[in-house]
């Protein structure tokens, strides 16, 4: 699986992708920091970092898009602004036809260090393990990008074993016509059911024809 992580921002926004799959290593192909001068327009922000998201995702082709999800924030601006980012980022995955995924502060945290409440330094050193780097990616926007990244990889094939597990355990609901003979010739047809609830009973029609 190859994840572009994306740490949304309107001044700088950390751009990674990861290769791998649970359980196995996993691998750094690219990361940078897109950035954009706080005294351009907002609608020439939001091209540059969507245009240069679509180009990654055109030069590295991942497999699906992580994005940061902000459910709180007490600074007005910058929470608008972090939206402002994301939305550019969603835009670049929907044009290449790309899924998108969402994870939180706190679901990146305990995905990489194992606790929602560490701090980005607990975050920064974990990426460098994982990742089998020298050092933290600069500045820490690139390191919250492959920290996405490393989280979907774990979650996302986590949930994807999980639902597959389910579906597969699941019975089946395909209801089957069985026809059954009746003395005098007669036929009653019916649709069987798991629990061997009577047709009557679960409110399906009855058909008894006699032969001629």
């Amino acid at each position: 699986m190859r994840v572009l992580g994306v740490d949304p921002g309107l001044t700088r926004c950390g751009v990674g992708l990861v290769e791998g799959s649970l359980g196995r290593p996993l691998t750094l192909r690219h990361v940078e920091v897109v950035t954009t001068p706080a005294s351009d327009p907002l609608p020439e922000r939001l091209l540059v970092i969507s245009r240069r998201i679509r180009d990654l995702i055109e030069e590295l082709s991942p497999d699906v898009v992580a994005i940061e999800r902000m459910f709180s924030q007490h600074n007005l601006h910058t929470v608008m602004g972090t939206a402002q980012a994301s939305a550019a980022a969603v835009l670049a995955a929907a044009e290449a036809g790309l899924p998108v995924a969402w994870h939180t502060p706190s679901e990146v945290k305990a995905a990489v260090t194992g606790t929602g409440r560490a701090d980005k330094a607990q975050v920064a050193g974990m990426v460098v393990r994982i990742l089998r780097l020298e050092t933290a990616p600069k500045p820490v926007d690139a390191t919250d990008a492959l920290a996405l990244a490393i989280c979907h990889v774990w979650r996302g094939a986590a949930n994807a074993r999980i639902a597959s597990a389910v579906a597969a355990s699941a019975p089946s609901r395909i209801p089957t016509r069985v026809p059954r003979a009746q003395s005098g010739g007669a036929v009653e047809t019916h649709r069987a059911t798991a629990g061997g609830v009577p047709p009557q009973s679960a409110g399906v029609s009855v058909r008894v024809g006699r032969s001629r």
